[in-house]
């Protein structure tokens, strides 16, 4: 985290600067790459007021505390910024989580599916042309039919397709 601290009105002492380095660098954990922050100090009618910004992929998250103690300032723009960040990642959890909401039944549906196989057919090795196993296919009413492709010499398939016309599926 780049912290940038501006003293108007006011000295900025060692002691106040490595304090509100401490201070604000704690919030770094809550962006995943390195941002700026930019700390104003200043005091005014008896009173100190600190600023603090932070400019983060395109946003900007800002809070501002007037104190009589400059260090009690310090430390409440420290939790407000904490509370704000906190309170924008909450939204943006929430956010990302409805966009992704699973219906229950669709969960239950998924974890619960088992495969069951249901009926288990054998079928004869006998050997046919591509044109009579589309005939057994017709005549036994499926959609598919495997047979040993007398004309390859190979276990093949054919099928219907959807616009009518029959395909071969071939094994190696």
């Amino acid at each position: 985290m780049k912290i940038k601290i501006v003293a108007r009105k006011m000295e900025l002492t060692p002691a106040i600067e490595s304090y509100v380095e401490k201070k604000i660098s704690k919030l770094g954990k809550f962006f995943a790459e390195d941002v700026d922050a930019t700390v104003t100090l200043s005091a005014q009618k008896g009173n100190h007021i600190a600023e603090l910004t932070i400019y983060y992929g395109g946003m900007v998250f800002r809070c501002e505390e007037r104190c009589d103690d400059l260090y009690r300032s310090i430390d409440i723009i420290e939790d407000l910024m904490e509370r704000q960040i906190r309170k924008h990642k909450t939204k943006l959890e929430k956010r990302l989580k409805k966009a992704v909401v699973v219906p229950e039944d669709a969960k239950g549906a998924d974890e619960e599916k088992e495969f069951k196989i249901v009926k288990t057919k054998k079928y004869s090795k006998k050997p046919m042309s591509a044109e009579e196993a589309i005939l057994q296919m017709n005549m036994l009413g499926h959609n598919f039919y495997i047979f040993d492709n007398s004309e390859e010499g190979a276990v093949a398939v054919v099928y219907k397709r959807n616009d009518g016309n029959y395909g071969l599926i071939e094994l190696e």
